[in-house]
């Protein structure tokens, strides 16, 4: 009798793949394989095949090299799957970082299916100060980043719409962490966490609504639009 998975939630066309990709990680770890978690778009509902991978963490008893090295030969299969590569992690690992990689937990715990094994994401100890302290270094890493790669692109400004989907992505981490420090334990949506954060710092977020919203366009002006909303966000973090 095949095994079942929890992939309720899942995007129905997903949850094939996701259940051969469940037994392949599992027959490719054996008795070290712990628990699979979904996380992220295909976890919170918002998962669109044509532009969103499926993300997991593949929970182990021990890191083995010669499995990942396995795993590694699944790539292909998987990438025409929309399955992206799991972050590898043992419960050691997910104890002893908490405190470095507060937001990545922030939101695997805030929006996850358990495939299968211990729900390790459901009652994470996360604390203030460390959420707090990686929002402002990771919206002042994403303006950094920002200078970098308008120099990369080289005058190239169709260059900058991957620049800006990418620090759409990370900027909506960092809202959602803020928002956790205000007291909002459940995610928002993308469009409706802007709004919160705007209405917490009283400043419009113009760049960011762009940057998180892929149906719009992304180009020069409003790269330099985005710059200007991490620039407030970067001054205001501290005062709301």
């Amino acid at each position: 009798m095949p095994e079942e998975y929890n992939l309720e939630g899942a995007l129905e066309s997903m949850r094939a793949p996701l259940r051969r990709y469940a037994e392949t990680l599992k027959e490719l770890a054996g008795d070290s394989a712990r628990s699979l978690t979904l996380f992220g778009a295909v976890a919170a509902g918002t998962f669109n095949p044509r532009s969103h991978t499926a993300r997991s963490v593949f929970v182990v008893g021990d890191v083995d090299l010669d499995m990942l090295h396995r795993l590694a030969r699944q790539g292909p299969r998987l990438g025409k799957a929309r399955i992206a590569a799991p972050l590898i992690m043992t419960p050691e690992y997910i104890e002893a970082s908490l405190d470095t990689f507060p937001l990545e937990f922030l939101e695997i715990a805030q929006h996850h299916i358990r495939v299968f094994g211990e729900d390790y994401f459901r009652e994470l100890p996360l604390q203030a100060a460390d959420v707090r302290h990686e929002c402002e270094r990771e919206i002042k890493t994403i303006q950094l980043g920002m200078r970098q790669a308008l120099l990369a692109a080289a005058g190239r400004d169709k260059a900058l719409t991957t620049v800006e989907v990418d620090v759409g992505e990370r900027l909506l981490r960092s809202l959602r962490g803020l928002l956790w420090l205000h007291g909002e334990t459940e995610p928002r949506a993308a469009l409706d966490a802007v709004a919160a954060v705007e209405g917490g710092i009283q400043r419009s977020l113009p760049g960011v609504r762009s940057a998180v919203d892929n149906r719009g366009d992304h180009g020069w002006e409003e790269f330099k639009t985005l710059y200007a909303d991490v620039d407030a966000l970067r001054t205001h973090i501290n005062a709301w």
